[in-house]
């Protein structure tokens, strides 16, 4: 093939028309990188800094109520550990997951004893070091008796603030650190009840 020839057929080529996916590929290209680079900040997002979640049970009552949605954020524990009061999510520890529960079921409860705190529920009160806590979040007060136990180290002592009514560290346990996801921060649904928790 002489070198005209090969000039002639690409030119050739080069005038063939375009298909309709290469013509929509051309116009859209920069819509679809957009889209992509969205779609993987949502991810990245969601992995590591907040992602939303959805309150399905009544263990948090009056706090937060059957399909109340939360945005629960991650960084927080990396710089402080949690504090007594914090609404943390977690997956279940080892002795909610050999009653069923699924590592993907995430709970919410309140943190009540920090890591060398003694922790003592008794006569309808909470109490932390032998001190009685003033809750004014809760439901009603406990009607059963637990502890005193001391909160191991890297471990926690959380309980619903429907206490009589919340499958919590009286029942299993403590939590560990490393199964805290993250923290509850804003309510954001229903609109009539948006804002912190």
């Amino acid at each position: 093939m002489t070198s005209e020839e090969k000039n002639l057929g690409t030119e050739v080529a080069g005038n063939l028309p375009e298909s309709w996916w290469q013509k929509a590929w051309k116009s859209q290209r920069e819509n679809l990188q957009i889209v992509i680079i969205a779609l993987g900040l949502a991810i990245v997002i969601r992995a590591f800094v907040a992602e939303p979640r959805y309150i399905p049970s009544d263990s948090m009552i009056p706090t937060l109520h059957v399909g109340d949605r939360v945005v629960v954020e991650k960084i927080s524990y990396y710089l402080e550990p949690p504090k007594t009061g914090d609404i943390v999510v977690f997956a279940p520890p080892e002795k909610l997951q050999e009653q069923g529960f699924t590592q993907d079921q995430a709970f919410i409860k309140r943190v009540i004893g920090l890591p060398g705190q003694t922790v003592t529920v008794k006569k309808g009160l909470v109490y932390l070091n032998d001190q009685p806590l003033v809750e004014k979040y809760i439901a009603e007060r406990p009607k059963y008796q637990w502890g005193p136990y001391r909160v191991p180290e890297n471990q926690y002592f959380v309980m619903g603030d429907n206490r009589n009514n919340s499958n919590d560290s009286s029942r299993w346990g403590f939590l560990p650190k490393q199964n805290i996801i993250g923290r509850a921060v804003v309510r954001f649904w229903p609109l009539e009840r948006i804002g912190q928790v």
